[in-house]
């Protein structure tokens, strides 16, 4: 089957259309475009005031990130597997109800290929990329040094230094990044923020997060037995990067997370819905110290639970903090001041923080904030909100592009690199938990000066043919 499923047809017709959102800010954008009002009744879009979108992975959460980039001309559709893409097209319409976005995606050119797709579609102004963790990385800094603005699934990378390479880039190229943690954009998460910055609980010094991942198998080893592979898979392009293993349904679709050469476990899966809450509100960067305990880890999968320690520096005014992940179904200590029978945090994990005044508890993606106990929390007179609201995790990263006026995103690379590198950073410990040792982190040097074979996992060898050179 070709990479590519069919010819395009919009490249001809949007030739200038991408240098003039590049070059010309919405208010200047008005002066030549015909009032939206005037030519569809209100909330309707000029097509002219549309980006050019290729999303890249749209099965399981890609089709996701599709459906949530519909205001949009969705130009292409890239997956290695064309039963999902036909999914995601067929759904478009059963889940929406929306023809027009049906059609949209309907003559979108699909692709098995993202290095296809970014050497043909040249008009496409920015990409989302919702693939295995293994493959954001080059996909990502393949459509970025091609000038397209990039929308990434969490976690960010694979490795520490993936992370930093993507950071870097979109720095240096000055385009548009966003990380795909929903919870990032919420309401909850800036009401979080205001309520430690004015001081509800005191001053932080611990933070417990923890998860009810993995929901996958972990802690075993790679199947032996080899099947085929499924026709409408490209195999090779799924594998990438990584080191090549025969097909499995153990990988493929959908428990590649567990397994170390394609994912990032329980804490890369879900810190970057948990951890970022307390890393965005204690303004938090690299960690001094990083040291984890776990079930055994065989070197294949992540193992089925483990406990990681993170040791914060003091940032200004605000003092060090102790940073405690949980994963595999164990949990930090219920705190006393919570009421009997009342669940910690939600079904899907939570954050406790504690400070010198109080304690402030919170689910996954951060619902549902509280002072706990609830006497504290009906007591509390609600601090002025100082942060600017988003209007969700794509619509700001669209709004953003659209702006023309350097302006970025709540979850842009910058931040969201060092929140992955964390992350990441606690997996490492995890390899490292039978030596039982703490590891110091020298953040500026990206190395373990007291424990240098450590340093091997910031980054990875990839499969000849792959590469994250230009």
């Amino acid at each position: 089957m070709k990479d590519q499923i069919k010819e395009s047809s919009h490249q001809k017709s949007m030739l200038t259309r991408r240098e003039f959102l590049g070059t010309t800010a919405l208010a200047t954008a008005a002066f030549t475009i015909v009032p939206r009002h005037v030519l569809g009744g209100p909330g309707y879009v000029a097509p002219s005031d549309k980006l050019n979108i290729a999303c890249i992975g749209v099965g399981g959460q890609g089709r996701s990130d599709v459906f949530n980039v519909s205001t949009e001309n969705i130009v292409a559709l890239c997956d290695v597997d064309d039963e999902q893409t036909a999914r995601t097209v067929k759904r478009s319409l059963e889940d929406t109800g929306n023809q027009a976005f049906a059609d949209m995606l309907g003559r979108a050119t699909r692709y098995r290929d993202f290095r296809v797709l970014l050497k043909t579609e040249t008009n496409i102004d920015a990409v989302t990329v919702t693939t295995p963790d293994h493959t954001h990385a080059p996909i990502a800094l393949a459509a970025m040094r091609a000038g397209k603005h990039v929308f990434v699934q969490k976690p960010l990378t694979h490795t520490v230094h993936e992370a930093r390479m993507l950071a870097k880039a979109a720095k240096e190229m000055k385009l548009v990044s966003q990380m795909g943690n929903q919870g990032h954009a919420s309401e909850e998460a800036r009401l979080v923020n205001e309520w430690i910055a004015a001081g509800a609980i005191g001053d932080v010094t611990e933070a417990h997060c923890w998860t009810n991942r993995p929901i996958w198998p972990q802690g075993v080893k790679f199947p032996q037995e080899i099947p085929s592979v499924p026709s409408t898979l490209n195999w090779d392009v799924w594998v990438g990067p990584a080191p090549f293993r025969p097909y499995h349904p153990a990988l493929a679709p959908f428990s590649w997370r567990g397994w170390c050469d394609f994912g990032c476990g329980a804490l890369g899966d879900m810190g970057a819905h948990i951890i970022d809450h307390p890393y965005w509100a204690l303004n938090l960067e690299l960690p001094e110290t990083i040291q984890a305990s776990s079930t055994e880890f065989n070197g294949e999968s992540f193992p089925v639970a483990s406990v990681v320690r993170f040791h914060f520096a003091a940032r200004g005014k605000m003092p060090p903090v102790d940073l405690t992940w949980y994963d595999g179904g164990l949990m930090p200590n219920r705190p006393e001041e919570l009421e009997e029978g009342r669940l910690m945090g939600d079904k899907d994990g939570g954050v406790l923080y504690v400070g010198t005044k109080g304690k402030l508890m919170h689910g996954c993606y951060g619902k549902s904030p509280r002072l706990i106990p609830e006497t504290k929390m009906k007591a509390f007179k609600f601090p002025a909100k100082t942060l600017a609201r988003s209007p969700g995790i794509h619509a700001e990263w669209i709004a953003a592009i659209k702006s023309g006026n350097g302006a970025q995103t709540t979850s842009n690379f910058d931040y969201a690199a060092k929140l992955t590198e964390t992350m990441l950073l606690g997996n490492v410990a995890v390899r490292m938990a039978s030596k039982n040792v703490i590891l110091k982190y020298d953040g500026e040097k990206m190395s373990f000066p007291n424990m240098p074979e450590a340093d091997q996992y910031l980054t990875k060898e990839y499969r000849p043919g792959w590469s994250l050179s230009g």
